[in-house]
Protein backbone atom coordinates (compact mmCIF):
# COMPACT_ATOMS: atom_id res chain seq x y z
CA UNK A 1 0.00 0.00 0.00
CA UNK A 2 1.35 3.39 -0.98
CA UNK A 3 0.88 6.12 1.57
CA UNK A 4 1.44 9.86 1.76
CA UNK A 5 2.93 12.02 4.50
CA UNK A 6 -0.61 13.17 5.27
CA UNK A 7 -1.50 9.60 6.31
CA UNK A 8 0.84 10.00 9.30
CA UNK A 9 -0.93 13.05 10.75
CA UNK A 10 -2.73 11.15 13.52
CA UNK A 11 -1.31 7.68 14.05
CA UNK A 12 -3.31 5.63 16.58
CA UNK A 13 -1.59 2.77 18.41
CA UNK A 14 -3.91 0.23 20.03
CA UNK A 15 -3.88 -0.83 23.67
CA UNK A 16 -6.54 -3.13 25.09
CA UNK A 17 -5.95 -1.99 28.68
CA UNK A 18 -8.82 0.45 28.24
CA UNK A 19 -11.40 -1.77 26.57
CA UNK A 20 -13.97 -1.43 29.38
CA UNK A 21 -16.08 -4.26 28.01
CA UNK A 22 -15.76 -3.19 24.38
CA UNK A 23 -13.94 -5.05 21.63
CA UNK A 24 -10.72 -3.60 20.24
CA UNK A 25 -12.38 -3.57 16.82
CA UNK A 26 -15.12 -1.26 18.12
CA UNK A 27 -12.62 1.14 19.65
CA UNK A 28 -10.52 1.27 16.49
CA UNK A 29 -13.65 2.02 14.46
CA UNK A 30 -14.47 4.91 16.82
CA UNK A 31 -10.95 6.29 16.29
CA UNK A 32 -11.36 5.96 12.52
CA UNK A 33 -14.70 7.77 12.67
CA UNK A 34 -12.94 10.56 14.57
CA UNK A 35 -10.37 10.90 11.82
CA UNK A 36 -7.39 8.72 12.77
CA UNK A 37 -5.20 8.52 9.66
CA UNK A 38 -3.07 5.46 10.48
CA UNK A 39 -3.55 2.43 12.77
CA UNK A 40 -0.90 0.27 14.43
CA UNK A 41 -1.90 -2.95 16.21
CA UNK A 42 0.30 -3.17 19.31
CA UNK A 43 -0.90 -5.78 21.77
CA UNK A 44 1.86 -7.09 24.03
CA UNK A 45 -0.44 -9.30 26.13
CA UNK A 46 -2.23 -11.23 23.35
CA UNK A 47 -1.09 -14.69 22.30
CA UNK A 48 -0.23 -15.23 18.63
CA UNK A 49 -3.58 -16.81 17.71
CA UNK A 50 -5.72 -14.01 19.14
CA UNK A 51 -3.34 -11.35 17.86
CA UNK A 52 -3.71 -12.81 14.35
CA UNK A 53 -7.52 -12.83 14.62
CA UNK A 54 -7.58 -9.19 15.75
CA UNK A 55 -5.15 -8.25 12.99
CA UNK A 56 -7.27 -9.78 10.22
CA UNK A 57 -10.44 -8.06 11.44
CA UNK A 58 -8.86 -4.66 11.98
CA UNK A 59 -7.05 -4.76 8.64
CA UNK A 60 -10.42 -5.15 6.87
CA UNK A 61 -11.86 -2.31 8.95
CA UNK A 62 -8.97 0.02 8.08
CA UNK A 63 -9.30 -0.87 4.39
CA UNK A 64 -12.93 0.31 4.49
CA UNK A 65 -11.74 3.67 5.81
CA UNK A 66 -8.75 3.75 3.38
CA UNK A 67 -6.34 4.05 6.31
CA UNK A 68 -2.97 2.22 6.43
CA UNK A 69 -2.74 -0.63 8.93
CA UNK A 70 0.56 -1.90 10.33
CA UNK A 71 1.61 -4.48 12.91
CA UNK A 72 3.96 -3.66 15.79
CA UNK A 73 7.16 -5.76 15.80
CA UNK A 74 5.72 -9.04 14.51
CA UNK A 75 7.00 -9.34 10.95
CA UNK A 76 5.83 -12.97 10.62
CA UNK A 77 2.21 -12.11 11.41
CA UNK A 78 2.34 -9.02 9.17
CA UNK A 79 3.51 -11.27 6.34
CA UNK A 80 1.00 -14.03 7.06
CA UNK A 81 -2.08 -11.79 7.14
CA UNK A 82 -0.87 -9.33 4.49
CA UNK A 83 -0.85 -6.20 6.65
CA UNK A 84 0.03 -2.93 4.95
CA UNK A 85 3.32 -2.99 6.84
CA UNK A 86 5.12 -3.24 10.15
CA UNK A 87 6.69 -0.94 12.73
CA UNK A 88 9.91 -2.08 14.41
CA UNK A 89 11.97 -0.73 17.30
CA UNK A 90 15.74 -0.59 17.62
CA UNK A 91 15.75 -3.96 19.41
CA UNK A 92 13.59 -5.69 16.79
CA UNK A 93 14.39 -6.93 13.30
CA UNK A 94 16.54 -4.44 11.35
CA UNK A 95 14.77 -2.45 8.60
CA UNK A 96 16.72 -3.99 5.72
CA UNK A 97 15.83 -7.51 6.88
CA UNK A 98 12.18 -6.49 7.27
CA UNK A 99 12.18 -5.11 3.72
CA UNK A 100 13.70 -8.33 2.41
CA UNK A 101 10.91 -10.33 4.05
CA UNK A 102 7.95 -8.08 3.25
CA UNK A 103 8.95 -6.95 -0.23
CA UNK A 104 9.09 -3.50 -1.85
CA UNK A 105 5.46 -2.44 -1.49
CA UNK A 106 4.90 -2.66 2.26
CA UNK A 107 5.19 0.21 4.74
CA UNK A 108 8.08 -0.03 7.19
CA UNK A 109 8.29 2.26 10.19
CA UNK A 110 11.27 2.38 12.54
CA UNK A 111 11.66 3.90 16.01
CA UNK A 112 14.65 6.24 16.23
CA UNK A 113 16.16 8.22 19.11
CA UNK A 114 19.27 9.69 17.48
CA UNK A 115 20.29 11.14 14.12
CA UNK A 116 22.52 8.08 13.55
CA UNK A 117 19.63 5.65 14.09
CA UNK A 118 17.40 7.77 11.84
CA UNK A 119 19.89 7.91 8.97
CA UNK A 120 20.58 4.18 9.19
CA UNK A 121 16.87 3.34 9.16
CA UNK A 122 16.32 5.55 6.10
CA UNK A 123 19.30 4.01 4.33
CA UNK A 124 18.01 0.49 5.05
CA UNK A 125 14.59 1.19 3.54
CA UNK A 126 12.35 2.64 6.27
CA UNK A 127 9.36 4.61 4.97
CA UNK A 128 8.88 6.71 8.09
CA UNK A 129 10.37 7.21 11.56
CA UNK A 130 8.75 7.29 14.98
CA UNK A 131 10.81 9.57 17.23
CA UNK A 132 10.50 9.82 21.00
CA UNK A 133 9.62 9.80 23.70
CA UNK A 134 8.93 13.51 23.29
CA UNK A 135 7.18 13.79 26.69
CA UNK A 136 7.18 11.50 29.75
CA UNK A 137 4.94 8.50 29.03
CA UNK A 138 3.26 5.77 31.04
CA UNK A 139 3.30 3.17 28.25
CA UNK A 140 7.12 2.88 28.21
CA UNK A 141 8.88 3.62 31.46
CA UNK A 142 12.40 2.81 30.23
CA UNK A 143 12.55 5.49 27.51
CA UNK A 144 14.47 8.76 27.77
CA UNK A 145 12.68 11.95 26.79
CA UNK A 146 14.20 13.69 23.76
CA UNK A 147 14.53 17.44 23.70
CA UNK A 148 13.15 19.56 20.88
CA UNK A 149 16.63 20.13 19.48
CA UNK A 150 17.14 16.43 18.85
CA UNK A 151 13.72 16.09 17.19
CA UNK A 152 14.59 18.96 14.86
CA UNK A 153 18.02 17.47 14.09
CA UNK A 154 16.39 14.18 13.09
CA UNK A 155 13.71 15.75 10.87
CA UNK A 156 16.34 17.87 9.12
CA UNK A 157 18.70 14.91 8.61
CA UNK A 158 16.28 12.58 6.79
CA UNK A 159 14.03 12.82 3.75
CA UNK A 160 11.35 10.41 4.95
CA UNK A 161 8.42 11.50 7.16
CA UNK A 162 8.91 11.70 10.94
CA UNK A 163 6.25 11.41 13.63
CA UNK A 164 6.63 12.06 17.35
CA UNK A 165 5.56 9.55 19.98
CA UNK A 166 5.44 9.45 23.77
CA UNK A 167 3.18 11.22 26.24
CA UNK A 168 1.39 13.30 23.59
CA UNK A 169 -2.11 14.67 24.14
CA UNK A 170 -4.21 17.56 22.90
CA UNK A 171 -2.97 19.81 25.72
CA UNK A 172 0.74 19.53 24.87
CA UNK A 173 0.90 18.61 21.19
CA UNK A 174 1.27 22.21 20.02
CA UNK A 175 4.52 22.47 22.00
CA UNK A 176 6.00 20.30 19.22
CA UNK A 177 5.39 22.96 16.54
CA UNK A 178 8.39 24.06 14.50
CA UNK A 179 10.24 20.75 14.66
CA UNK A 180 9.44 19.64 11.12
CA UNK A 181 7.17 16.77 12.21
CA UNK A 182 4.57 15.19 9.92
CA UNK A 183 2.31 13.98 12.71
CA UNK A 184 2.10 12.21 16.05
CA UNK A 185 1.51 8.69 17.31
CA UNK A 186 -0.64 8.29 20.42
CA UNK A 187 -2.11 5.55 22.57
CA UNK A 188 -3.91 6.84 25.67
CA UNK A 189 -4.80 10.22 24.14
CA UNK A 190 -7.29 8.24 22.03
CA UNK A 191 -7.97 4.84 23.55
CA UNK A 192 -8.08 5.86 27.24
CA UNK A 193 -10.68 8.56 26.56
CA UNK A 194 -14.36 8.27 27.42
CA UNK A 195 -15.51 9.44 23.97
CA UNK A 196 -12.91 8.04 21.59
CA UNK A 197 -14.42 9.56 18.45
CA UNK A 198 -14.61 13.08 19.88
CA UNK A 199 -11.17 12.81 21.50
CA UNK A 200 -9.71 11.75 18.15
CA UNK A 201 -11.43 14.61 16.34
CA UNK A 202 -10.17 17.23 18.81
CA UNK A 203 -6.65 15.82 18.84
CA UNK A 204 -6.51 15.72 15.04
CA UNK A 205 -7.37 19.43 14.87
CA UNK A 206 -4.60 20.22 17.37
CA UNK A 207 -2.07 18.09 15.48
CA UNK A 208 -3.01 19.77 12.20
CA UNK A 209 -2.33 23.17 13.79
CA UNK A 210 1.00 21.94 15.15
CA UNK A 211 2.19 20.51 11.83
CA UNK A 212 1.16 23.62 9.91
CA UNK A 213 2.37 26.20 12.46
Amino acid sequence: MKFDREDLLLYAVTDSRWLNGERLYEQVEKALKGGATFIQLREKELDQEHFFEEAVEIKELCARYHVPFVINDNVEIALKMDADGVHVGQDDMEAGDVRAKLGPNKIIGVSAHTVEEALLAEERGADYLGVGAVFPTGSKTDVDVLDGGMIREITEAVHIPVIAIGGIGKDNVEKLAGNGLDGVAVISAIFAQKDITEATRELKEAVFRMVNA
